[in-house]
């Protein structure tokens, strides 16, 4: 069965073009035929765009039952799961700490029937991978990965409510919280089926409903019982991501925030990695420091509230920023000169925000801020500074340039202010690099793409997904063998 994929470019930047796709996929949403029978026609698949993966918060986080969510909820559902799952949840209540609660609240209470609760590794919600020019650490894992943690955990995207949570409150959690999210948005999780709770356990069982008879000092037992592959998930949101060549695509060729450009570069890290006229911060053996030119720069720790167990801040007060205010303590959006750009010169209404720090740690709770809090269309640039800072022509550790002078990925020709660590080759670390002169940087999104049985042809080409008849589908062949569409085993 063929369908029609091509790549659209928004203010010059190339993603993933939202349309409906005729795509033979494992009969995710099968109908009933008169006689009783499964109808496995067609399915109809959305390459959404990032205003399409984008949802609004209510003002007041109570009100919310996906996206950004308060242990008020969670209590609402714990208490009576079945009476008070949101609509359209047919399966199980699963959380997923990002680390052990504090003493006394070590994990939110399973009754393993309704409500299961995990304790995740951090290494779970990254790998290293190549995107074609350069081998990048901490980047969204692969098809392969996701589905052996949707089966190490049991989780059903398509029937059940998951929610990604601290544990322990403080900002690493917080931020990893957010790569549980991002990782299950990216590969096809439905936003109704995904939730991040709003500050870590222990905040949360002193502050909200969620009282200390929600928490036990034991979570549930990992059983790898589970059947679901993302291929099953019919979303695709890889437009989530944003590739070096994205990148590199969107900065403008001078060091300002472009009003009409269509795009928001916004960096979460310290203005020490940020600006070289401030006081030097070089992080990972990086070859050169600053940023891509046009970023603004406002930390990610100015949107949480450290004493309210690393809660974000109103929407009220992540509007104010966006609007380009500054609040009572002076934060808010900053240029190069490390000067506030005022109101109305930060976000312009149609921008996409393209968010990162070093590792896109930090810059999970900025892209949160924008993507599920102020519903704005929100772009990761998930290889990061640890990527960008290394694609240059700079002498490394083992005596030899990292990039040739003629690469045409040297980022730092399109950056501010960008050195070398005290002109010293020795602190510079040296990268893996996969192809100096690769025609394109998208590996990472087109192997994805593949898993999930899309193959791209070029820019404004055609891609085809193929299902034969029958038999038992294959995580990330996008076919099957033998005869009849197989059942989809999320259901749905």
């Amino acid at each position: 069965m063929k369908i029609t994929v091509w790549r659209w470019r928004v203010n010059g930047v190339a993603t993933l073009l939202a349309g409906l796709l005729v795509v033979g996929i494992a009969g995710c949403t099968g109908s009933e035929d008169q006689s009783g029978g499964t109808s496995t026609g067609s399915t109809q698949v959305k390459l959404n765009t990032p205003a399409e993966i984008a949802q609004t918060s209510a003002a007041n986080y109570d009100d919310n039952s996906n996206g950004l969510i308060t242990g008020n909820t969670l209590e609402r559902w714990i208490d009576n799961w079945t009476a008070n799952r949101p609509a359209g949840i047919t399966g199980k209540l699963v959380i997923l700490q990002a680390s052990n609660g504090e003493a006394g609240f070590e994990f939110i209470k399973p009754d393993n029937t309704d409500v299961f609760t995990y304790s995740v590794p951090s290494s779970e919600w990254i790998e290293t991978r190549s995107n074609g020019v350069i081998e990048t650490p901490s980047v969204v894992p692969s098809g392969r990965l996701v589905d052996t943690f949707l089966a190490k955990y049991d989780l059903n995207p398509v029937k059940d409510m998951i929610v990604c949570a601290q544990g322990t409150a403080g900002a690493g959690q917080a931020m990893r919280a957010g790569r549980c999210w991002y990782m299950l948005r990216y590969w096809g999780t439905n936003k109704t089926h995904l939730a991040v709770l709003n500050g870590g356990n222990a905040w949360n069982g002193s502050n909200t409903l969620l009282d200390a008879s929600h928490f036990s000092t034991a979570g549930s037992p990992v059983t790898f019982a589970g059947s679901c592959s993302v291929t099953d998930l019919p979303e695709n949101n890889f437009s989530l991501q944003a590739t070096v060549e994205d990148m590199m695509s969107a900065v403008p060729a001078q060091d300002a925030n472009l009003r009409s450009d269509g795009v928001f570069v916004w960096d979460a890290r310290s203005t020490g990695e940020y600006s070289p006229m401030s006081a030097a911060d070089f992080r990972n053996g990086g070859s050169t420091q600053g940023h891509p030119n046009g970023a603004l720069l406002l930390p990610y720790s100015d949107l949480l509230d450290a004493d309210a167990g690393y809660t974000f801040k109103s929407k009220a007060q992540l509007q104010a920023y966006i609007n380009g205010d500054v609040d009572g303590n002076g934060a808010g959006f900053v240029d190069s000169t490390l000067q506030a750009v005022g109101y109305g010169s930060a976000y312009q209404s149609g921008d996409t925000v393209y968010t990162y720090c070093e590792t896109t740690f930090r810059a999970m709770i900025t892209g949160m801020a924008s993507a599920i809090i102020l519903g704005l269309p929100t772009r990761f640039y998930d290889g990061a500074m640890v990527e960008w800072h290394s694609l240059s022509n700079v002498v490394a550790s083992d005596g030899e340039p990292i990039l040739p002078s003629d690469s045409p990925w040297r980022t730092d020709v399109a950056s501010f202010s960008m050195f070398m660590v005290a002109g010293d080759p020795s602190t510079v670390a040296t990268r893996t690099i996969t192809n100096a002169y690769a025609a394109s940087a998208n590996a990472v999104i087109d192997e994805d793409m593949a898993y999930k049985g899309i193959v791209m042809n070029g820019d404004m080409g055609t891609g085809s997904v193929t299902s034969d008849t029958g038999g038992s589908s294959t995580a990330g062949s996008g076919s099957s063998a033998g005869g009849g569409l197989p059942p989809n085993p999320c259901g749905g």
